[in-house]
Protein backbone atom coordinates (compact mmCIF):
# COMPACT_ATOMS: atom_id res chain seq x y z
CA UNK A 1 0.00 0.00 0.00
CA UNK A 2 1.33 3.51 -1.35
CA UNK A 3 1.76 5.33 1.85
CA UNK A 4 -0.01 8.99 1.93
CA UNK A 5 2.17 12.18 2.70
CA UNK A 6 0.69 14.41 5.06
CA UNK A 7 1.20 18.39 4.72
CA UNK A 8 1.95 19.98 7.85
CA UNK A 9 1.71 23.34 9.00
CA UNK A 10 4.94 24.37 11.45
CA UNK A 11 3.71 28.02 13.19
CA UNK A 12 6.54 29.12 15.77
CA UNK A 13 4.88 31.31 18.72
CA UNK A 14 7.03 33.75 20.37
CA UNK A 15 4.29 35.20 23.66
CA UNK A 16 1.58 35.64 21.81
CA UNK A 17 2.34 36.17 17.78
CA UNK A 18 2.95 34.16 15.17
CA UNK A 19 6.68 34.69 13.80
CA UNK A 20 8.75 33.75 11.35
CA UNK A 21 12.98 33.34 11.62
CA UNK A 22 15.47 32.39 9.33
CA UNK A 23 17.90 29.88 10.59
CA UNK A 24 15.99 30.14 13.94
CA UNK A 25 16.86 33.37 14.28
CA UNK A 26 16.05 36.73 13.14
CA UNK A 27 12.59 36.88 13.40
CA UNK A 28 9.30 38.63 12.33
CA UNK A 29 6.30 38.74 13.70
CA UNK A 30 3.42 37.39 11.13
CA UNK A 31 0.14 37.53 13.15
CA UNK A 32 -2.22 35.50 14.93
CA UNK A 33 -1.62 32.02 15.38
CA UNK A 34 -4.93 30.83 16.23
CA UNK A 35 -7.20 32.91 13.09
CA UNK A 36 -3.63 31.21 11.16
CA UNK A 37 -4.13 27.48 12.24
CA UNK A 38 -8.28 27.75 12.00
CA UNK A 39 -7.35 29.09 8.10
CA UNK A 40 -5.47 26.27 7.34
CA UNK A 41 -7.78 23.86 8.76
CA UNK A 42 -10.50 25.42 6.21
CA UNK A 43 -7.69 24.85 3.54
CA UNK A 44 -7.69 21.01 4.39
CA UNK A 45 -4.07 21.05 6.01
CA UNK A 46 -3.57 17.60 7.73
CA UNK A 47 -1.88 18.78 10.82
CA UNK A 48 -0.85 21.88 12.72
CA UNK A 49 2.52 21.87 14.58
CA UNK A 50 2.91 24.29 17.29
CA UNK A 51 6.73 25.63 18.25
CA UNK A 52 7.32 27.97 21.57
CA UNK A 53 10.26 29.44 19.92
CA UNK A 54 11.53 30.97 23.15
CA UNK A 55 10.20 28.14 25.83
CA UNK A 56 13.65 26.50 25.99
CA UNK A 57 15.03 30.27 26.46
CA UNK A 58 13.10 31.34 29.65
CA UNK A 59 12.38 27.77 30.81
CA UNK A 60 9.01 27.11 30.41
CA UNK A 61 6.21 26.59 27.41
CA UNK A 62 3.42 28.69 27.20
CA UNK A 63 1.40 27.45 24.60
CA UNK A 64 -1.63 25.66 26.69
CA UNK A 65 -4.03 28.55 26.37
CA UNK A 66 -3.34 28.91 22.63
CA UNK A 67 -3.78 25.22 22.64
CA UNK A 68 -7.10 25.05 24.18
CA UNK A 69 -8.23 27.71 21.75
CA UNK A 70 -7.27 25.90 18.66
CA UNK A 71 -9.20 22.81 19.54
CA UNK A 72 -12.74 24.21 19.81
CA UNK A 73 -12.63 25.39 15.89
CA UNK A 74 -9.21 23.19 14.35
CA UNK A 75 -10.15 19.94 14.05
CA UNK A 76 -6.88 18.02 13.01
CA UNK A 77 -4.25 16.62 14.84
CA UNK A 78 -2.06 18.74 16.88
CA UNK A 79 1.86 18.71 17.98
CA UNK A 80 3.29 21.21 20.65
CA UNK A 81 6.75 21.82 21.26
CA UNK A 82 9.57 23.88 22.73
CA UNK A 83 10.47 24.24 26.43
CA UNK A 84 8.73 20.64 27.58
CA UNK A 85 11.07 19.78 30.57
CA UNK A 86 9.42 16.54 32.12
CA UNK A 87 6.35 14.33 32.35
CA UNK A 88 4.73 17.33 33.75
CA UNK A 89 4.91 19.39 31.42
CA UNK A 90 4.04 17.08 28.71
CA UNK A 91 0.54 16.37 30.79
CA UNK A 92 -0.01 19.79 30.76
CA UNK A 93 -0.18 19.65 26.86
CA UNK A 94 -1.87 17.01 26.89
CA UNK A 95 -4.72 18.24 29.03
CA UNK A 96 -4.69 20.94 26.75
CA UNK A 97 -5.87 19.31 23.73
CA UNK A 98 -2.05 18.41 22.13
CA UNK A 99 -2.12 14.83 20.13
CA UNK A 100 1.49 15.17 20.11
CA UNK A 101 4.64 16.49 22.29
CA UNK A 102 7.84 17.33 20.37
CA UNK A 103 10.73 17.63 22.27
CA UNK A 104 14.21 17.88 21.07
CA UNK A 105 16.28 19.65 24.14
CA UNK A 106 15.12 18.03 27.27
CA UNK A 107 15.13 14.82 25.40
CA UNK A 108 19.04 15.42 24.53
CA UNK A 109 19.48 16.39 28.19
CA UNK A 110 17.74 13.40 29.94
CA UNK A 111 16.93 10.52 26.81
CA UNK A 112 14.98 8.76 29.44
CA UNK A 113 11.80 11.37 29.12
CA UNK A 114 11.04 9.60 25.52
CA UNK A 115 10.48 6.45 27.54
CA UNK A 116 8.09 8.09 30.11
CA UNK A 117 6.14 9.86 27.51
CA UNK A 118 5.62 7.06 25.16
CA UNK A 119 4.93 4.72 28.05
CA UNK A 120 2.46 6.74 29.04
CA UNK A 121 0.44 7.91 25.91
CA UNK A 122 2.17 5.65 23.17
CA UNK A 123 4.96 5.97 21.00
CA UNK A 124 2.77 7.99 17.83
CA UNK A 125 2.44 10.77 20.84
CA UNK A 126 6.09 11.50 21.27
CA UNK A 127 8.02 13.16 18.39
CA UNK A 128 11.76 13.25 18.50
CA UNK A 129 12.12 16.99 17.48
CA UNK A 130 15.64 16.78 16.02
CA UNK A 131 17.28 20.00 14.95
CA UNK A 132 20.50 19.47 12.65
CA UNK A 133 23.22 21.11 11.45
CA UNK A 134 25.79 19.55 8.76
CA UNK A 135 29.28 19.92 9.97
CA UNK A 136 32.02 22.03 9.05
CA UNK A 137 33.69 19.14 7.19
CA UNK A 138 30.59 18.14 5.12
CA UNK A 139 30.61 14.70 6.39
CA UNK A 140 27.29 14.08 9.06
CA UNK A 141 25.70 16.20 10.77
CA UNK A 142 25.31 17.64 14.40
CA UNK A 143 22.46 17.66 16.60
CA UNK A 144 22.02 21.12 17.90
CA UNK A 145 19.61 22.80 21.10
CA UNK A 146 17.85 25.80 22.57
CA UNK A 147 16.24 26.60 18.69
CA UNK A 148 19.66 25.90 17.20
CA UNK A 149 21.68 27.80 19.21
CA UNK A 150 23.70 25.43 21.08
CA UNK A 151 25.99 22.12 19.94
CA UNK A 152 26.10 19.32 21.08
CA UNK A 153 28.85 17.72 19.20
CA UNK A 154 26.20 14.54 19.16
CA UNK A 155 25.89 13.01 15.66
CA UNK A 156 22.40 13.62 14.36
CA UNK A 157 21.90 9.94 12.77
CA UNK A 158 23.27 8.00 15.79
CA UNK A 159 21.05 10.50 18.24
CA UNK A 160 18.02 9.90 16.17
CA UNK A 161 18.81 5.64 16.09
CA UNK A 162 18.61 5.49 20.18
CA UNK A 163 15.85 8.22 20.09
CA UNK A 164 13.33 5.67 18.52
CA UNK A 165 14.83 2.68 20.31
CA UNK A 166 13.75 4.45 23.74
CA UNK A 167 10.36 5.34 22.25
CA UNK A 168 10.20 8.03 20.00
CA UNK A 169 7.30 7.05 17.46
CA UNK A 170 7.94 10.20 15.02
CA UNK A 171 10.54 11.94 13.93
CA UNK A 172 10.73 15.68 13.18
CA UNK A 173 13.75 16.57 11.04
CA UNK A 174 14.45 20.56 10.73
CA UNK A 175 17.70 21.36 9.06
CA UNK A 176 19.08 24.53 11.25
CA UNK A 177 21.41 25.52 7.75
CA UNK A 178 18.05 25.13 5.83
CA UNK A 179 15.06 26.60 7.98
CA UNK A 180 13.62 29.90 6.53
CA UNK A 181 16.17 30.15 3.62
CA UNK A 182 13.35 28.55 1.30
CA UNK A 183 15.97 26.87 -1.29
CA UNK A 184 15.03 23.57 -0.50
CA UNK A 185 14.89 20.63 1.91
CA UNK A 186 18.50 19.14 3.39
CA UNK A 187 17.35 15.98 1.18
CA UNK A 188 20.31 14.01 2.34
CA UNK A 189 19.93 14.71 6.30
CA UNK A 190 16.13 13.25 5.66
CA UNK A 191 17.19 10.73 3.09
CA UNK A 192 20.01 9.33 6.21
CA UNK A 193 17.25 9.57 8.80
CA UNK A 194 14.69 7.34 6.88
CA UNK A 195 17.42 5.03 6.30
CA UNK A 196 17.92 4.43 10.07
CA UNK A 197 14.45 4.38 11.54
CA UNK A 198 10.90 2.57 10.52
CA UNK A 199 8.77 5.29 11.82
CA UNK A 200 7.54 8.33 10.13
CA UNK A 201 9.78 11.29 9.53
CA UNK A 202 8.09 14.88 8.89
CA UNK A 203 11.16 17.44 7.04
CA UNK A 204 11.11 20.90 8.03
CA UNK A 205 13.09 23.82 7.15
CA UNK A 206 13.78 25.55 3.78
CA UNK A 207 10.24 24.83 1.60
CA UNK A 208 10.40 27.51 -0.72
CA UNK A 209 8.54 26.12 -3.81
CA UNK A 210 6.56 22.99 -5.11
CA UNK A 211 9.22 20.91 -5.96
CA UNK A 212 11.01 21.23 -2.70
CA UNK A 213 8.34 18.96 -1.38
CA UNK A 214 8.65 16.38 -3.81
CA UNK A 215 12.24 16.27 -3.84
CA UNK A 216 12.49 15.40 -0.22
CA UNK A 217 9.65 13.19 -0.30
CA UNK A 218 10.78 11.04 -3.70
CA UNK A 219 14.28 11.61 -2.75
CA UNK A 220 14.83 12.27 0.70
CA UNK A 221 11.58 9.44 2.03
CA UNK A 222 9.69 12.03 4.08
CA UNK A 223 6.13 10.97 5.21
CA UNK A 224 5.09 14.00 5.70
CA UNK A 225 6.34 18.12 4.80
CA UNK A 226 5.99 20.89 7.46
CA UNK A 227 6.02 24.28 5.94
CA UNK A 228 5.36 27.78 7.64
CA UNK A 229 7.20 30.66 5.30
CA UNK A 230 5.11 29.48 1.84
CA UNK A 231 1.71 29.12 3.88
CA UNK A 232 1.90 32.12 6.39
CA UNK A 233 2.59 34.65 3.10
CA UNK A 234 0.40 32.95 0.71
CA UNK A 235 3.17 32.17 -1.66
CA UNK A 236 1.64 28.00 -1.96
CA UNK A 237 -1.61 27.29 -1.44
CA UNK A 238 -2.88 23.68 -0.39
CA UNK A 239 -4.83 22.74 -3.04
CA UNK A 240 -1.95 24.16 -5.76
CA UNK A 241 0.83 21.48 -3.30
CA UNK A 242 -1.92 18.58 -2.89
CA UNK A 243 -2.64 18.90 -7.07
CA UNK A 244 1.09 19.26 -7.93
CA UNK A 245 2.25 15.79 -5.35
CA UNK A 246 -0.80 14.39 -7.11
CA UNK A 247 0.15 15.10 -10.40
CA UNK A 248 3.66 13.68 -9.48
CA UNK A 249 2.11 9.91 -8.65
CA UNK A 250 2.36 11.15 -5.11
CA UNK A 251 -0.57 9.91 -2.32
CA UNK A 252 -1.69 13.20 -0.47
CA UNK A 253 -3.60 12.98 3.03
CA UNK A 254 -7.20 14.90 2.66
CA UNK A 255 -9.32 14.83 5.45
CA UNK A 256 -13.06 16.03 4.70
CA UNK A 257 -13.22 19.89 6.39
CA UNK A 258 -17.24 19.70 6.29
CA UNK A 259 -17.72 16.65 8.25
CA UNK A 260 -16.25 18.76 11.09
CA UNK A 261 -18.64 22.13 10.71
Amino acid sequence: MTKKVRLIARLDIKGPKLIKGINLEGVRVVGDPHEYAKNYFHQGIDEILYMDSVATLYGRNSLAGLVRETTEDVFVPMTVGGGLRNLADVDEMMRAGADKVAINTAAVRRPELLTEVSRRYGSQAMVLSLEAKRRPSGKGWEVYVDLGREKTDMDAIEWVQKAVALGAGEVLVTSVDREGMRAGFDVELVRAVCDVVDVPVIASGGMGKLEHASEVIEQGGADAVAMAHVLHYKQISLENMRGFLLGRGIEVSVHDVAAHL
